[in-house]
């Protein structure tokens, strides 16, 4: 939505772990040798730090519930007080085959790139298939129900994009697609934060975003954006066919392009001093009254 929250610019995706010294020139200098544990978990967060992590319980336990065999490795910590809320993962990557590894609080915080992981990592092979085909067998699964997709033009807080992710999830929308550039993507930060729905709900990045809301309308979806200036709120417009729901950046809302494409431009009525939502707030106000139409519509047909 236009004039919403500036976006606080998570963390980096990657992030190297320094080059170790050569072990003869610690030698030289008489400083004791690294030990066998020290240096296999030195290559382990090595490796790590250069493929697709996922940290947080709730994040770990969707990829091993939902996609084990996306799952390379799993990082658990080591200490006796987080065993106990940590055996469920254990258990799960043990039934999948997952090597699990045993690392200390200094191990996972760099894995974690500082962020908070609750002493579970995950390295995560990459999702499948082209954004095409994502999207195809997106819309596949749908069926003869009415769609319910997600666009967001520019969103460039992980924050605010896992936010969204999580209620597009509990929404029931079939995928959210964003642009490639100048958008974030599925970063560690938004899987945490999306408390397990990056792993049910398809993220889709498409080159072109203009192209690909074009053929969602060939297809048959009603695309709603939603613009402050819209004379029509989101409470006018009916929601219960096959809809896909665009909101624009935290700074700039819905780009020209964008804006254009869309059937139908809505606001979200605002009682208070405050003059726009952040944008995963307006998301959630958006998807739900999708929901509250399509729930009431059904309950209307079967009574």
């Amino acid at each position: 939505m236009k004039r919403s929250d500036r976006a606080r610019g998570g963390p980096g995706v990657e992030r190297r772990t320094p080059r170790q010294p050569r072990e003869d020139s610690r030698a030289e200098r008489g400083t004791r040798q690294p030990r066998g544990h020290d240096a296999s978990r030195q290559a382990r967060s090595h490796a790590a730090a250069q493929a697709s992590v996922a940290y947080g319980i709730h994040a770990v336990r969707a990829l091993l519930t939902r996609h084990p065999q996306r799952v390379r490795r799993l990082w658990l910590a080591d200490s006796r007080e987080s065993a106990a809320r940590l055996q469920e993962l254990r258990e799960l990557a043990t039934a999948a085959g997952v090597t699990v590894d045993a690392a200390d609080g200094e191990e996972l915080d760099r894995l974690a790139a500082g962020e908070r992981h609750q002493g579970a990592i995950a390295e995560v092979a990459p999702r499948a298939g082209d954004p095409e085909t994502q999207l195809e067998e997106a819309l596949e699964a749908l069926g003869d129900t009415p769609g319910l997709l997600l666009v967001l033009d520019g969103v460039t807080d992980p924050h605010n994009l896992g936010a969204c992710l999580r209620s597009a999830d509990a929404a029931g929308v079939a995928a959210v697609i964003v642009p490639r550039d100048r958008a974030a993507g599925l970063t560690p930060v938004v899987r945490k934060v999306a408390a397990g729905a990056a792993e049910s709900v398809p993220l889709i990045a498409v080159v072109n975003l203009a192209r690909t809301l074009r053929e969602l309308k060939e297809r048959g979806l009603w695309l709603v954006g939603a613009a402050d200036d819209a004379s029509r709120t989101l409470y006018d417009v009916d929601l219960t066919g096959p809809t896909v729901l665009v909101l624009g950046s935290e700074g700039e809302g819905m780009r020209r392009l964008t804006r254009e494409a869309c059937d139908q431009l809505v606001s979200i009525p605002m009682a208070g001093a405050v003059e726009s939502l952040n944008v995963s707030v307006a998301t959630g106000v958006a998807l739900f009254e999708a929901v509250r139409q399509r729930r009431a519509m059904k309950l209307a047909v079967s009574g």
